[in-house]
């Protein structure tokens, strides 16, 4: 289902959203709770990775960067 696009290793701390930038690389940032706010993005490992259209980038449990391909539906109303 999903493939592994980089090695990367990050250790994930409770409390943050960790995610793949708009430049490939591994971003976090302070979950907001209740009426507390996130916080700014911060860079966590500078990777690169290049998106390709149709997939879905995200942090795995190993901490690596994966990506799976996005289910894509019809336009609705044609037969």
């Amino acid at each position: 289902m999903a493939e592994k696009v980089a090695k990367v290793g990050v250790k994930k701390e409770p409390g943050y959203l960790y995610y793949v930038d708009k430049a490939g690389d591994v971003s976090r940032v302070k979950m907001a709770r209740g009426r507390k706010k996130g916080g700014k993005p911060e860079k966590v490992a500078k990777v690169g990775v290049k998106k390709e259209d149709g997939y879905l980038y995200f942090i795995d449990k190993n901490g690596d960067i994966s990506r799976a391909k996005m289910a894509r539906r019809g336009k609705k109303g044609k037969k």
